[in-house]
């Protein structure tokens, strides 16, 4: 067992696109997609979700 936390972390976002990779803000590759548009939607409901966490947290 690893001591590595490989789950993406606010700081993370937003979730970049760079062809059809999935990229941190700090450049780091987290995900290949199969093609560029696939690699956009999949950043879109990333990002999406990842901004209402955050809402969730100041509305609570």
């Amino acid at each position: 067992m690893t001591d590595h936390d490989n789950s993406l972390q606010p700081d993370d976002f937003p979730i970049e696109v760079e062809r059809s990779a999935l990229k941190t803000t700090d450049g780091k590759t987290i995900a290949e997609a199969k093609t560029k548009k696939l690699a956009a939607d999949i950043a879109d409901r990333l990002n999406e979700q990842a901004d209402r966490e955050q809402q969730d947290c100041w509305s609570a």
